[in-house]
């Protein structure tokens, strides 16, 4: 018998036919650039399409896990939903949910304090102040940066920078998460936890969350369902125990 709890359960993220385009101009001689003003000659981008025209749905509380090749415009896409990226063609439909992206190197500014950037990043969230600093201590203990939490990001480690964007993320808990390979960064003992964090943020079948990740054992054990983007296009998207191992007899070629 057909399953079809998935179409009565409530849509939290639509992507429909969405394209993302990147404008690359060719590098040129300050002699030959001269000329082409000159001549009133405009240098032409070269356009690379990342994202080819991809569509699904996700509904309220899926894992969804994204895999593919370097270059397959994973991040791309994930950064596109966070709305850090505008499409080229195609729309992105949050369902009115709240969003959070796990990135490294991205929502920091370098210059603040570990503090005032959990401040900062969850006002961007949507939080309030007064609730964002009623969660800091949590968040703080969670990070366990010790003394560099009142010290600039820029003085920061990528481990240190995935635990303060973990932290915020995971303590304050908006309806979609979006993580970037951050659970494969940060020291052994920060891995361990985190990974135990989202386990238990995966428990709450309110909440949505798309894993980009190379980590095959991470993919196999939180997520439901897998989608695979090879040149910038969905090759196979469905049950985590059917993708993962098309994918890795492809990879295996």
């Amino acid at each position: 018998m057909e399953d079809n709890r998935t179409e009565e359960r409530e849509i939290a993220l639509e992507v429909h036919d969405l394209h993302i385009c990147y404008r690359i101009l060719k590098s040129f001689s300050i002699k030959k650039s001269l000329l082409h003003m000159l001549r009133g000659q405009k240098v032409k981008p070269e356009i690379y399409e990342a994202v080819r025209g991809v569509s699904f749905s996700l509904p309220k509380g899926e894992i969804l896990g994204i895999i593919g090749k370097n270059g397959s415009g994973k991040s791309t896409m994930l950064r596109a939903i966070a709305g850090i990226f505008s499409p080229d063609e195609g729309y992105i439909d949050l369902h009115e949910h709240s969003i959070a992206l796990l990135s490294i190197g991205v929502g920091f500014q370098r210059e603040l304090t570990g503090r005032e950037n959990i401040v900062l990043s969850g006002m961007l969230l949507g939080f309030s102040e007064e609730a964002v600093r009623a969660k800091m201590d949590e968040i703080v203990e969670f990070a366990d940066l010790g003394k560099f939490i009142d010290m600039p990001v820029r003085t920061y480690s990528s481990g240190m920078h995935s635990k303060l964007a973990f932290s915020i993320t995971a303590i304050l808990e908006t309806d979609i998460m979006l993580v970037d390979e951050v659970l494969s960064v940060g020291d052994w003992k920060f891995k361990k936890k985190s990974f135990a964090k989202m386990e238990e943020l995966i428990n709450d079948s309110d909440r949505t969350v798309v894993i980009v990740s190379h980590n095959m054992e991470h993919l196999r054990s939180l997520c439901t369902k897998i989608l695979w983007l090879h040149d910038g296009e969905i090759k196979m998207m469905g049950p985590t125990d059917e993708v993962l191992p098309a994918y890795q007899e492809y990879m295996n070629k």
